[in-house]
């Protein structure tokens, strides 16, 4: 440490002559920054921000694919293999140290095709191509199918209906509805050989042209794929009224258990060798995925080089990750996304946590929509990045009302499994208009570009590594999370003594939460202030002093997220009492309209409700069943960044099936119905009660922890 101090308290000049012999590049830009303050250090990297390198390398990513006519580098296939190394290539050719090719093992993924021939109305072959979900469909060639309209494809439409050996051509509303696993395990336990899903709102929007493609969530031997509106009429046109046709299908879709891919990580060695700030993105990709994830992995590198060629020397080690298997990497679990990311930080690199102060994740970040730009980030990054926000230039074009910060991580993205494992994190917002329109089609290609959106974020995200690199501390305020727990109460639900539990308990901790922050904040303004003044001397001092401070505050960081942090079905973060508080909220209300005789609002509104029993009202039993037991009864290692995050079932399919068969009749005898719910309330009163406690309990853990950092 004093070495390396040695060299850094020369003159800036001497210094970047200096690392020009160790880093290239480094010497041509040492005149250029010769101040050391934050801002100077800033300018420098603004100065050097190349988006004609970035948004070059984002069309690169493009020419690598499994599917010559619509892209696709998915979980361990060849494509995003060789992706992987041309990145690991291009880390090492803009100067990052210690590139590596992290291993772990996943599920693989390759669609090399899937073209569908019929003859049309007019008697002319018409070839639709399809998209992929995650399983297993390789025909001998061209195989003859026949093809049946199955509506949605629930249950009610299926039953009457021959499936066996058939595809089955169903719409879909993957937002409003279901998801694309339920009616393919629908129609694979009928023994249909393929689901072909047509979207019907809800995602690629944009185009009848437009094809779709998500995680499967479901068994690799159930399979699916998508088709779309304009193919789809022309294939309903062509069946008539008969409902189904004869088509040929050309399709390899291979799933393959227990590969191997590879996370790639290139450094920016800094002085302090046992702190790092972590940038992350993904590099597989659905379609061309320009937004979805290359613009991001470009985006990444543009930010490595221009930290680079600035010639700036970080405090910590800046730590750049690609990461493979974002969209999928398991076969049959709920959490099959996030696959590179959870392998990264609890199985490759779990001595990671406790040394990264921070992560900065991207999706989607070339785009221009909307007038503010947002960052989700961990409750506990909120304070500092709302203040680092007023300091990032304007540009022209874009986000004119400046940047909101929303919180906390949700699961639909690397950051979630990066911040249950301790390292705080943030991302870049996937907004709902893109959601809805391109994403996740062939539709996210070049033509969503935003020039003025993709300098903004290389503006705004490498200046936000280099003020995290003036951190002693990771900067952490933990008074967001209490404040959204003490928010999150409804004392309609709780009990008084319950409502007054939490209440003290989070006094309690409010004020450690700040006496906490007051210490944190101190210590960093001094830190920074000693390096903008060139007194390293002062800063070693510094932070040799916060070195056990730092590590309380992610040991606290990681203890409130183990603590704090549950997914409801919809995998929607939420505290723990949320879970049962939700639940007797609509099983209460169930309870006073079948009392009243209203079956149906019972079902209509408040039995949908309750966990995933939506399940109930469109799938069979074996289907519930399915999704249901593979959250609560499978491993923990294939469960990943979901293992015990949700907290029980109410299982009501049969009470709700009961109901349906007396929908809307006043005078029908509701008896047992309202015992099984009677009973219901008691379950999730009681499981409030423990979940109550656990926050409390868990308060007072908090409390401590927050105390001593203070002290």
């Amino acid at each position: 440490m004093k070495k390396i101090r040695q060299c850094l308290s020369l003159t800036l000049t001497a210094a970047m002559l200096l690392l020009a012999c160790i880093r290239p590049g480094y010497a041509q830009s040492a005149t250029e920054n010769a101040a050391i303050t934050l801002e100077n250090a800033q300018q420098a990297y603004l100065e050097h921000v190349d988006i004609g390198y970035s948004y070059d390398l984002a069309l690169r990513l493009e020419d690598i694919r499994s599917n010559d006519a619509l892209g696709y580098r998915t979980a361990g296939s060849q494509a995003e293999l060789d992706t992987g190394d041309m990145l690991k290539a291009q880390m090492e050719a803009i100067g990052l140290q210690n590139v590596t090719k992290d291993a772990f093992t996943l599920d693989t993924w390759t669609f090399e095709k899937a073209e569908l021939t019929f003859t049309d109305s007019t008697g002319n072959p018409y070839t639709a191509q399809l998209g992929g979900y995650q399983a297993q469909f390789v025909t001998d060639g061209a195989e003859s199918f026949t093809i049946i309209d199955g509506g949605q494809g629930t249950e009610a439409d299926l039953c009457e209906l021959d499936v066996a050996g058939k595809l089955v051509l169903i719409d879909i509303n993957q937002r409003e509805n279901w998801w694309i696993n339920y009616p393919a395990y629908e129609a694979s336990l009928r023994g249909a050989a393929a689901v072909i899903a047509v979207q019907d709102g809800g995602y690629a929007e944009v185009s009848d042209d437009a094809l779709n493609a998500q995680d499967i969530c479901g068994p690799a031997d159930a399979p699916a794929f998508s088709m779309s509106r304009t193919d789809a009429n022309a294939l309903r046109a062509a069946m008539g009224e008969n409902n189904e046709i004869t088509v040929t299908l050309d399709a390899v879709s291979r799933v393959g258990f227990d590969g191997t891919s590879y996370n790639i990580v290139g450094m920016i060695p800094g002085a302090d060798p046992d702190a790092m700030i972590l940038m992350s993105a993904h590099y597989d990709s659905y379609f061309a995925g320009f937004q979805d994830d290359n613009a991001a992995i470009a985006l990444m590198f543009g930010i490595a080089k221009g930290i680079i060629d600035s010639g700036y020397q970080p405090e910590k080690t800046l730590v750049f990750c690609a990461m493979a298997a974002e969209e999928w990497g398991v076969s049959d679990t709920r959490y099959d996304w996030s696959t590179g990311a959870y392998n990264q930080i609890f199985r490759v690199h779990p001595e990671w946590v406790g040394k990264v102060i921070a992560d900065i994740n991207f999706e989607l970040p070339a785009m221009n929509e909307g007038d503010t730009d947002q960052i989700r980030t961990s409750y506990e990054l909120k304070t500092f990045v709302e203040d680092f926000r007023e300091t990032v230039p304007a540009v022209e074009g874009v986000f004119p009302q400046g940047i909101e910060v929303i919180v906390p991580t949700q699961t639909w993205s690397d950051d979630f499994s990066l911040s249950i494992a301790g390292v705080p994190s943030s991302v870049t917002a996937l907004r709902g208009g893109f959601a809805q329109t391109h994403y996740h089609s062939q539709f996210d290609n070049r033509d969503t570009y935003s020039e003025e959106a993709f300098l903004f974020h290389h503006n705004l995200y490498g200046m936000l590594m280099l003020a995290y690199d003036r951190c002693a501390v990771s900067p952490l305020d933990f008074s967001t999370r209490l404040e959204a727990l003490r928010e999150a109460m409804d004392d309609t639900v709780l009990t008084a003594e319950q409502v007054s539990a939490l209440n003290g308990a989070l006094t309690d901790a409010e004020k450690a939460a700040s006496d906490a922050w007051t210490a944190v904040s101190d210590i960093n303004s001094r830190y920074r202030e000693a390096l903008d003044n060139g007194d390293t001397a002062a800063a070693d001092a510094l932070l040799q002093q916060s070195r056990e401070m730092n590590a309380a505050v992610l040991a606290a960081f990681k203890f409130a997220e183990d603590a704090f942090v549950r997914l409801t079905w919809e995998d929607v973060s939420i505290f723990p009492h949320e879970h049962s508080q939700n639940n007797l909220i609509a099983l209460n209300a169930a309870l006073e309209a079948l009392e009243a005789g209203d079956s149906a609002a019972a079902v209509d509104e408040y039995l949908y409700a309750v966990d995933n029993n939506w399940y109930a009202y469109d799938w069979s039993r074996e289907t519930f069943d399915h999704f249901t037991n593979y959250v609560l009864n499978q491993s923990a290692d294939r469960l990943m960044w979901g293992a015990g995050r949700v907290q029980g079932h109410e299982d009501l399919f049969d009470v709700i099936r009961s109901l349906l068969g007396k929908y809307g009749d006043t005078a029908a005898d509701y008896t047992e119905e309202l015992a099984r719910l009677e009973a219901a309330v008691e379950t999730q009163t009681a499981m409030l009660a423990q979940q109550v406690d656990h926050e409390v309990q868990s308060l007072a853990e908090l409390t401590a922890r927050l105390t001593a950092i203070a002290a």
